[in-house]
């Protein structure tokens, strides 16, 4: 069920990625990371129908979340890099040649090696009290600023692709966050009455983590490329959520030396198969 619900995740987010993208690259309000640019997109009809797949998309990823671990469900949205491959190559009317296929075949061999060598389970105490919530969403919060910022920062220094790819590795922090935030507070539902979630944190951290993550994504979409984009924000995603997962909610994984290998092999594969997709020149315009 887990992973039904994970690739139906994948499906939706790779179709409002793609839609997004074409809304953000045509706006014409000036700079990249402002409120202006926002409220421009959300008079857009089709931005909507973005929002609308990525609304599902993450719903289903909590649903998803209900039921494994967000060691298991990160590294499956991935695939939503995937579909936007196939919606990209379609509407440009490209035929991608097998050399770009190694992207995709890298990409979904080296899921299954994860997840089956890392063998993802829920921690048995997924309850963490504020202190820990608060440092480790202050932490996550930091590195996306930092990364961000630094984007911003270098963007009048180097090529546009630099500030575009920090942005959108900032963006995929504050999403890795906002699936940890999910489960938190999803586990959290599970052991005390729901009207006690309300009082906690949970409900602010998902709410800022969701806001920050479309700002940055927005942003990082109005360079015009959805090369640049998107893969880095599919790749920090899984790993973000994945440190958060077993950092704060105490998710497992396999730890024997040789499965450790495996598992970091398997998350380098993940990530030379994103950029791989990435530069398949479907995703060039």
């Amino acid at each position: 069920m887990v992973f039904v619900l994970s690739g139906a995740a994948a499906l939706f987010l790779g179709v409002g990625w793609v839609v997004q993208q074409r809304v953000a690259t045509h706006s014409k309000s000036g700079g990249l990371l402002s409120w202006t640019v926002l409220m421009e997109l959300v008079t857009s009809g089709l931005w909507w129908l973005g929002i609308v797949a990525m609304t599902i998309g993450q719903t289903s990823s909590s649903v998803a979340l209900q039921f494994g671990p967000v060691s298991t469900v990160e590294p499956v949205l991935v695939a939503s890099l995937l579909v936007a491959f196939v919606i990209s190559a379609v509407s440009s009317d490209h035929s991608p040649r097998w050399q770009e296929m190694a992207g995709p075949t890298i990409l979904i061999a080296a899921l299954v090696v994860f997840l089956t060598v890392a063998s993802p389970q829920q921690g048995k105490q997924p309850d963490p009290d504020w202190q820990a919530i608060l440092i480790a969403t202050a932490a996550a919060g930091a590195f996306a600023l930092l990364v961000a910022g630094s984007g911003k920062f270098l963007a009048d220094r180097t090529a546009p692709v630099v500030e575009c790819t920090l942005l959108a590795v900032g963006a995929g922090v504050m999403y890795g966050l906002q699936d940890a935030a999910t489960r938190g507070a999803i586990v959290f539902s599970h052991h005390h009455e729901l009207i006690a979630l309300i009082p906690t944190m949970w409900p602010w951290v998902l709410l800022a983590s969701a806001t920050a993550g479309v700002l940055l994504t927005q942003a990082s979409f109005r360079a015009g490329r959805l090369d640049w984009a998107l893969p880095p924000t599919a790749a920090s995603q899984p790993i973000a959520g994945i440190v958060i997962g077993v950092v704060l909610l105490g998710d497992h994984l396999a730890a024997t030396g040789l499965a450790l290998a495996f598992e970091s092999l398997s998350l380098v594969a993940m990530l030379g198969g994103v950029l791989l997709i990435g530069q398949s020149r479907a995703f060039g315009t």
